[in-house]
């Protein structure tokens, strides 16, 4: 079996540009579309914030994306995906969130996550299985229960990487 092109690793200050460019390029629509505020110190502003949780999304050792995730005390949060446009639909995205959901799986936790509305990742949520639970302003939350299944041994845990 070959080995996975993708990986993670913990962001950088270094990082920045491109996290900051990212998040222009796949939440501006978004945001604009749910009345948020789009400028640049509002991006970076969101960007910085756990900045400790964001893993780097590798294909092949180049950045295509990111995941903020953490455990909290009773769930993992699945606070932003974000992967670059010209990579989205190719299957990046589900590997995150597999990642994501194994980590939780392993911890007997159940993920939560919101996405704007209109957001195209949710079919992406929907067919993992998660559920709308309820509505926080401009959002539809979103839980995910443990299924008592394990992960994928060639995916990194978000917590080492």
């Amino acid at each position: 079996m070959a080995p996975c092109p993708l990986s993670l690793r913990r962001a950088v200050p270094a990082d920045e540009g491109f996290l900051l460019s990212l998040r222009q390029q796949t939440m501006t629509e978004h945001l604009k579309r749910a009345g948020e505020p789009t400028t640049q110190e509002a991006h970076r502003e969101r960007m910085r914030h756990r900045f400790g949780d964001i893993r780097i999304v590798l294909l092949d050792g180049e950045a295509v994306g990111m995941v903020k995730a953490y455990r909290d005390s009773d769930a993992w949060i699945l606070h932003q995906v974000q992967i670059l446009p010209s990579r989205q639909g190719s299957g990046v995205g589900r590997w995150v969130v597999e990642g994501v959901i194994a980590d939780a799986t392993a911890a007997g936790l159940p993920v939560r996550l919101s996405v704007l509305d209109g957001n195209p990742a949710r079919r992406l949520y929907e067919r993992l299985g998660f559920r709308a639970v309820g509505r926080d302003g401009n959002e539809t939350v979103f839980v995910l229960e443990p299924s008592g299944g394990g992960g994928s041994a060639s995916r990194p845990a978000l917590r080492g990487a």
